[in-house]
């Protein structure tokens, strides 16, 4: 053996680990990715602070007999990561508005709103809301008093809202205005059959604890490391900053089938099912405001990947962001109601998702303020004859001015 080999063999000797460091280094690395996530988690939860109280607390959930509804003369607040400290405060019927019950102003017209959790104002200060900025707006163009009485409940549906139409016409209105949002017609699944929530353990470590043993009973594979990963607050971070980016958010919100169906030209079998249940809704609302005399007029608020679309011109292949209000005008029309069409109006309004939290998807104040701006234009364009303005676009400015 000559020198040299002896010199490589004990290099090779010096270089060979000890079967304890390939336990310990990989652990090491563990352990430190860990450390990162755990601290980038932490980090994420104090930047991105949710509040352990929220509008639920001032409602019912789990009564069969009502769906959702909010608790009389309540009042509570929450904070979501994307947004600040707010409050919501509910009257004697349970409704977000501090008009009383049954009162109206002697000579005003009365709009009385119906809808779910965009109607209501989630997320949003309730002076900052449609329901308070609307009828100022129509009051300024139409030249005559108009009020709005908000009668929408938070995560109602269709179907709550027909058996519960009652509370509408008691508001005594002149004219109901049905706001729709995508996600009023498809289930949710984060709620229970009678509307009933999961009651979860108190504390950070139980909670996640409670989940990791949920998500890995339910499913195998790589899907519960994903679903712990999407519950996180990092993700949430990051989906906050990547969704600000249109192009970005909309292929991202694309990808997912349960979500987008709506969007495609070929409707999911699952859109279609809640089109039908939709449909079988909007008849028996429309008739029981046909039999007291009051027109209904309906329209669809875009979610925000919708609202995105539309102003940027262009889609894939496959997708059309006009079909679901294409669809809800026959759904509405045929059973004698009246449609407002506002998706046009969002192809002159330069990224328009801006002014919806990116990941909530709620519209913020801004989006009450810009969506309140284009329905009292589609308002006073003659659907609704009391509301017609004889002003002409100019001079509206002129006033405003």
């Amino acid at each position: 053996m000559t020198a040299s080999d002896a010199g490589n063999q004990e290099n090779l000797k010096e270089l060979k680990l000890p079967r304890q460091d390939w336990i310990l280094l990989p652990s090491l690395s563990l352990l430190t990715v860990l450390l990162i996530l755990g601290s980038t988690e932490m980090f994420a939860r104090r930047a991105f602070f949710r509040s352990p109280s929220n509008v639920y607390d001032c409602m019912v959930m789990n009564d069969l007999s009502t769906g959702p509804r909010a608790i009389p003369n309540s009042v509570c607040r929450e904070k979501i990561p994307e947004n600040q400290w707010m409050e919501y405060r509910f009257n004697g019927c349970g409704h977000r508005t501090a008009m009383a019950c049954a009162s109206r102003q002697p000579g005003a017209y009365r709009i009385v709103m119906a809808g779910s959790s965009f109607a209501v104002g989630a997320r949003v200060q309730e002076d900052k809301t449609v329901a308070e900025l609307l009828p100022v707006e129509l009051t300024r163009m139409t030249g005559r008093k108009v009020e709005l009485y908000n009668a929408a409940i938070y995560r109602v549906r269709p179907v709550t809202i027909a058996q519960r139409f009652n509370e509408v016409l008691a508001a005594k209105p002149d004219v109901i205005l049905w706001v729709i949002a995508p996600l009023d017609i498809k289930e949710t699944a984060d709620v229970l059959p009678g509307g009933m929530r999961v009651a979860e353990p108190k504390g950070f470590v139980a909670k996640v604890l409670n989940r990791v043993k949920i998500l890995f009973a339910a499913k195998s594979g790589p899907n519960p490391i994903r679903d712990i990963w999407d519950r996180s607050q990092t993700a949430l971070v990051l989906r906050h900053f990547l969704y600000r980016s249109q192009s970005q958010y909309v292929n991202s919100f694309l990808m997912g089938d349960d979500n987008a169906g709506y969007l495609k030209d070929d409707q999911t079998p699952d859109w279609k099912r809640h089109e039908q249940d939709f449909d079988r809704s909007a008849a028996v609302i429309e008739e029981r405001a046909r039999a007291a005399g009051v027109p209904l007029v309906a329209v669809l608020v875009p979610g925000r990947a919708q609202a995105a679309m539309i102003s940027m011109g262009q889609w894939p292949a496959g997708y059309n962001p006009y079909k679901l209000g294409d669809e809800l005008r026959a759904i509405v029309t045929s059973h004698g109601g009246i449609y407002v069409d506002i998706l046009p109006d969002f192809r002159a309004i330069p990224n328009p998702e801006q002014y919806y939290f990116p990941v909530d998807g709620h519209p913020d104040a801004e989006g009450h303020a810009m969506i309140t701006d284009i329905l009292a234009r589609e308002l006073t364009r003659g659907a609704i004859p009391a509301l017609k303005t004889a002003i002409q676009p100019q001079a509206i400015l002129e006033l405003g001015n």
